[in-house]
Order: C-alpha cells, then sequence, then structure tokens
C-alpha cells in the first residue's frame, strides 16, 4: 500500500490533484479556527473549557464542522446547511414532479438541481446562523457552562448583521471549496471536507479519554475502536447482488444484449442519514423545552420530564426512543431513495431479466422483499454503532470524546473507503498496482 502511495505521488497528474485537494484541506482547517467579527474570542475559549453541551443537534453540528461552532468561527456551520439542502431536495424529488422529471433529463436536470441545491444553502445558512447567534446571547444555552459570561462585544444590529453575514459567506466559501475538490482534486469534495472535520478531532479526543481515564481505558478504547472500524468496513462492503440477465435484440443490423450482469444491493443502503434524522428530531423536545423555562427557575412537570428522560444520552428512553427512530427512517428513507417498480420497469424496457422471475411486477415484487429482508439487518447495524457513544458515555464517562462510533465512524469509513477506491482506479488506469493489492 505504501508503494502504491509512492506511486501515485510520482504520477504527475495524480500528484496535482493530491497536492491540490490537501491545500483546500489545509484552508479550511484553518477558516475553522478564524473567529466570527464581534465576538470575544478569550470568553469563547474560557466557556468551551467547562462545555456541556455535546447532546442533540448541536452536538451534531459541532462535529460536522469539526468543532468550529461552538467556536464561533467564520465556518462555524461548516457543511451542515449544505447536508441538510441536499437531503431536503433528495426528499421534494419524491413529491414534486418538477424535480421528478429534472432527476431523469441526465446531466443538464442535475445541473440545475445542484443549483436550487446552492440557493436553498444559502437561504439556510441565514436561518442557521441567525438561531447560533440568539443562542450566543445568551452563552449558558449554547456551551451548557454556567460560568460563561457574555461572549459578543456588543448587542448593537450592526454587529449582529455582520455576524450572520459573516457566517453566512463563510458557508458559501465552504461549499464552493467541496466543489473545487470534486473538479480538479480526488473524491467527492463535500465528503472529504466532513471527513477532515471530524478527523482533526480524533486526536485531542482521544487524548482527553486518557487524562480523564488513564492509560487502560485508553488502550481499551483504541482496540474497541480497531474492531469497530473493521466491522464498519466488512457492513459498508456487504451486499446482495441480484442477477440480471439481457436478451439479445436486433438494432438495425447490430446485436444488443445478451450479457449477464447484477443488481447490488447494499446492507447499509441508507448510509448515515437515518442517524442524522434521528438525532435532529430527538433535539427537537430539548430545544421546546428550553423555551418554557420560568422566569423565576423553575420548570412544568412535562418540561422536567423532558430534560430527565430525552435530553441525557445515557437514560434508556433516551437510547429507545433514538434505536427506534433510526431503524424508522432507515426503512423510510431506503423506500424514497430505491423505487423497485422503477426499477423493474426500466430492466423490461431494456429486456433484462431477472432468472427465475417473470418481468414487470413479479420483479418489483421481488425486489421489494430481498430490499425489506437485508434492510433489517442494516436498520440494527446503524442502531448499534450509533448507540457505541451513549454506551461509552455510562461506563467511562466518554460521550463528547467518544470518537469510534456513531455518525463520525460511519462518515470516515465511507468516505475513506470511497476515495481510496477512486485512487485505486486511477492507478489501475495506468497499469500500476494500486492500493487494495
Amino acid at each position: 500500500m505504501l508503494t502504491a502511495f509512492g506511486r501515485a505521488f510520482k504520477t504527475p497528474d495524480l500528484r496535482s490533484k493530491l497536492l491540490f485537494t490537501l491545500g483546500i484541506i489545509v484552508l479550511f482547517r484553518l477558516g475553522s479556527h478564524v473567529p466570527t467579527p464581534g465576538i470575544d474570542y478569550a470568553k469563547v475559549q474560557q466557556c468551551l473549557a467547562g462545555a456541556n453541551n455535546t447532546n442533540g443537534f448541536l452536538g451534531l453540528v459541532n462535529l460536522f464542522s469539526g468543532g468550529a461552532l461552538l467556536q464561533l468561527s467564520i465556518f462555524a456551520l461548516g457543511i451542515m446547511p449544505y447536508i441538510t439542502a441536499s437531503i431536503i431536495i433528495q426528499l421534494l424529488t419524491v413529491v414534486i414532479p418538477r424535480f421528478e422529471t429534472l432527476k431523469k433529463e441526465g446531466q443538464a436536470g442535475q445541473t440545475k438541481m445542484t443549483q436550487y441545491t446552492r440557493y436553498l444553502t444559502i437561504g439556510l445558512a441565514i436561518l442557521q446562523s441567525s438561531t447560533l447567534i440568539t443562542f450566543a446571547q445568551n452563552p449558558v444555552q449554547l456551551f451548557g457552562n454556567p460560568q460563561c459570561t457574555n461572549i459578543l462585544v456588543d448587542n448593537s444590529m450592526v454587529t449582529i448583521l455582520l455576524m450572520v453575514l459573516t457566517m453566512t459567506a463563510g458557508t458559501g466559501l465552504i461549499m464552493w471549496l467541496g466543489e473545487l475538490i470534486t473538479d480538479r482534486g480526488i473524491g467527492n469534495g463535500m465528503s472529504l471536507l466532513i471527513f477532515t472535520s471530524i478527523a482533526a478531532r480524533f486526536p485531542s479526543s482521544l487524548w482527553q479519554i486518557q487524562t480523564q481515564s488513564g492509560w487502560s481505558i485508553f488502550l481499551g478504547v483504541i482496540l474497541m475502536g480497531f474492531f469497530i472500524i473493521a466491522l464498519v468496513v466488512f457492513v459498508e462492503q456487504s451486499q446482495r447482488r441480484i442477477p440480471v440477465q439481457y436478451a439479445k435484440r436486433m438494432v438495425g443490423r447490430k446485436v444488443y444484449g445478451g450479457t449477464s450482469t447484477y443488481i447490488p444491493l447494499k446492507v447499509n443502503m441508507a448510509g448515515v442519514i437515518p442517524v442524522i434524522f434521528a438525532s435532529s428530531l430527538l433535539a427537537l423536545p430539548g430545544l421546546v423545552a428550553q423555551f418554557n423555562m420560568r422566569s423565576d427557575g423553575t420548570a412544568p412537570s412535562w418540561v422536567n420530564w423532558i430534560q430527565v428522560n430525552l435530553v441525557k444520552g445515557d437514560h434508556p428512553i433516551y437510547m429507545v426512543a433514538y434505536t427506534a427512530l433510526i431503524i424508522f427512517f432507515t426503512f423510510f428513507y431506503v423506500s424514497i431513495t430505491f423505487n423497485p417498480t422503477e426499477v423493474a420497469d426500466d430492466m423490461k424496457k431494456y429486456g433484462g431479466f431477472i432468472p427465475g422471475i417473470r418481468a414487470g411486477r413479479p420483479t418489483a415484487e421481488y425486489l421489494s422483499y430481498v430490499l425489506n429482508r437485508i434492510t433489517v439487518p442494516g436498520a440494527i447495524y446503524l442502531a448499534v454503532i450509533s448507540l457505541i457513544p451513549l454506551i461509552a458515555l455510562v461506563l467511562v464517562n466518554a460521550n463528547q470524546n467518544f470518537p469510534f462510533g456513531g455518525t463520525s465512524i460511519l462518515i470516515v469509513v465511507g468516505v475513506g473507503l470511497e476515495t481510496v477506491k477512486q485512487i485505486e482506479a486511477q492507478l489501475q488506469q495506468r497499469h500500476y498496482e494500486g492500493f487494495l493489492r
């Protein structure tokens, strides 16, 4: 593998792509540490020292931003507005005929959909930056640190508008950097930026576990991490291959078809989306509860129940609800991203059939049956991986510092595998051995 890596850098065009990608990643990480105008950076660091607000949606956004959210940097929102916009556009494709038509138009339609995603990303960035600044005006809610005082230089309208404009521009710049990597670098730009944000927190998280729990727990976490990574790689590469045979057909004087292929159905077809949906939905009750506190510090009984059972990740009710939501959203997302009827119709149109299954409706029913059977273990796998940080919170009190589990490990392993495959493909085109041999 190291030899192949050296050969990759010896290839001029591949080396330039790798160096360009690394340069963009360095620029992205530098921007994550540049404070937003109007923020008292010293007070923010004091608040971060005692921060205790890493559960729920804020913790998820902070993870995707590489810690830039709680530092209130110019890249505080990270890539989260783009992720949210992409998910919304993908969901709207199912319900809006115009989007469904664009999806079927090939490259021209995809370009239009990408433009809609960009517009929605900027709109969401304005909304999310405004919400973040509202929280920053009451930093105790943002950091969960009772000792945290005012972190804004002033509360004037000009300062707030400047902060909103800066954070929104930061999101637009991140989106542009990601597209540059996709066009001129290696791999998917947006995915690599998320990978960079998450991987950047690994060293500090691991060292903090060692500081809090000692070397024995630290070594145990490292060994567990290797096991979890191996499990994730195995499941992410697992797929059910449904054989497809295409009949021969005459077009003019040429014969087409007569080939055999397969439909690859991955065990985890939903990726990390169900975990994001579940985390975001579970964060809503806690957010509603925060805005229903009385002025004297007391709260209604239902608010107390939410804060006890649905805010802390180590509570059994939270874990059960989290697991149920992940399983539900896994089936939901797979059902809207893979349409067995559409696949069966396309196969029938081009003369394809599954051996032993009649074309048309029987094929769609068979695909739906297989899809449901492999989605069950996929949903359970996602739930188990996502519960690992919550269990770590109970065992070693390391929820915010436990990197080997949940959304982080799924994204890191998935993006890493995909990027290595792309480098491998380019090496094979030049008759090199590649990374996987």
